[in-house]
């Protein structure tokens, strides 16, 4: 289980997006926007998590699906941390993307092999 790249990747896209939540809170003090991202950013792989300890292959895909939505929530906030000038870096906004295209993806292969 912890060899998905799901789970490496999600991982990875919850420890930068708190990073970057942080370092918008400090410098730029804004945290209306920055609370909402790390819910949902964190979230994305909290659903993974718990989509790979499911109890059948719809529950599986069913966490993966409740992932892919706080994935594109996550994007909403990102695009409007960037757009309003909150935050210039658009990586993270490209690792959202990348992500959210390996949910639907996996989902996909889900729910052909069910």
């Amino acid at each position: 289980m912890s060899d998905s790249l799901l789970i490496i990747k999600s991982k990875t896209f919850a420890l930068n997006i708190i990073k970057v939540c942080n370092d918008v809170k400090s410098t730029k003090k804004e945290s209306v926007l920055t609370n909402q991202l790390i819910r949902s950013g964190t979230s994305v792989g909290a659903n993974i998590r718990e989509a790979f300890s499911g109890h059948s292959k719809a529950d599986f895909i069913a966490k993966l699906q409740i992932s892919l939505k706080e994935c594109s929530e996550s994007e909403y906030w990102i695009e409007l941390l960037i757009e309003s000038g909150y935050y210039e870096d658009t990586s993270i906004l490209n690792d959202c993307i990348e992500l959210k295209k390996l949910l639907i993806s996996s989902i996909n292969t889900a729910k052909k092999n069910q």
